[in-house]
C-alpha cells in the first residue's frame, strides 16, 4: 500500500486542499484540518472552553451544497483565508483579525442567505480543538479502491474521492480491507496510527466537489448495497513524523 493523496480541510464545510507533505504530531490532529467553521446562528461555542458541537450548528455541505462551488485556500504562515468562485477572489482576511474574519463573514451572509439561522461567524479553534463531525477524528483515511468500486456500483467511471472529505487516501489497498483495521495500527515509517473504528457517512457525500449539487443518494445507496454506510476509517497518530504521497504503508497488529 502506498499514500495516494494527502488532503486538509481548514474550514469546515469548504474545499480541501492538497498537500505535498504533512507532519503529523503524536495525540494530534492532521495539521490545520477543520480549524475553522462558519457558526449559523449562534451555536454555544465558547473557545475559552472548548467542546465538541452538532455539525447542524454550523454552514455544511449536508444541508448548504452550494458551498462545493467555492474554492478555498489558507496560507499558515499569514493565517490568511481566501474563498474563490469561478476563479475569482469573492472574499479573503487575516482570520486572527475581526476585520478579516468580519470581510469573509459578509461575502458567507448573502451567499447563504436562504440558510442562515442568524448572524454568520467565523469560528477559529483554540489549541488543540478542531470542528470534527466526530469526536474520534483525528485523521481520516481513505481506500481509493474503494471508492471506485462504489463508483462503478453507481455507474460512474470515476468517483471524485474529495466528497468523502479524507485525509489520507490510500493507494494499491484492496476494496472494502479498511473495514476490518480496527484495533491495528497503520505505519508509515517511522509514523504509526492507531485505526480507531469506521467513518459512518451523511448526505454530505451527495455532493460533487466539483459542480457543487447533489447527484446521488449515497447512504441510501451504501445501505443497499453493503448493509452499512461506513467508508474510510478515523485513525489516531500514535507516534507522530512527516509523511508524504508515495510513502508505503503496512499495517501491523498492536504490540
Amino acid at each position: 500500500m502506498r499514500i495516494a493523496a494527502l488532503y486538509r480541510h481548514p474550514v469546515k464545510g469548504l474545499s480541501p486542499e492538497r498537500l505535498d507533505v504533512a507532519s503529523l504530531e503524536a495525540g494530534a490532529h492532521f495539521p490545520e484540518d477543520r480549524i475553522m467553521a462558519l457558526e449559523n446562528g449562534p451555536s454555544g461555542f465558547d473557545p475559552a472552553a472548548a467542546e465538541h458541537l452538532p455539525k447542524m450548528r454550523f454552514l455544511m455541505l449536508m444541508r448548504q451544497e452550494r458551498l462545493a462551488r467555492l474554492e478555498t485556500s489558507f496560507d499558515s504562515t499569514s493565517r490568511r483565508l481566501t474563498i474563490r468562485q469561478g476563479g475569482a477572489v469573492v472574499a479573503e482576511g487575516a482570520v486572527d483579525a475581526e476585520a478579516g474574519r468580519a470581510a469573509i463573514e459578509r461575502f458567507f451572509e448573502t451567499f447563504c442567505a436562504e440558510e442562515r439561522r442568524g448572524p454568520i461567524r467565523l469560528l477559529v479553534a483554540p489549541p488543540g480543538f478542531r470542528f470534527m463531525d466526530s469526536r474520534s477524528g483525528f485523521v481520516s483515511i481513505l481506500n481509493a479502491a474503494t471508492i471506485a468500486e462504489i463508483g462503478k456500483a453507481l455507474g460512474r467511471e470515476s468517483l471524485d474521492p474529495r466528497r468523502f472529505r479524507g485525509n489520507i487516501l490510500i493507494g494499491d489497498a484492496p476494496a472494502f480491507a479498511e473495514n476490518d483495521w480496527a484495533g491495528r495500527i497503520l505505519k508509515v515509517g517511522s509514523v504509526e496510527l492507531d485505526i480507531l473504528k469506521r467513518i459512518d457517512r451523511c448526505a454530505a457525500t451527495d455532493v460533487d466537489p466539483r459542480l457543487g449539487r447533489r447527484d446521488t443518494r449515497m447512504v441510501e445507496t451504501l445501505e443497499r448495497l453493503y448493509g452499512h454506510h461506513d467508508c474510510g476509517v478515523y485513525a489516531r497518530i500514535r507516534t507522530g513524523g512527516m509523511i508524504r504521497p508515495g510513502d508505503t504503508l503496512t499495517l501491523v497488529d498492536q504490540p
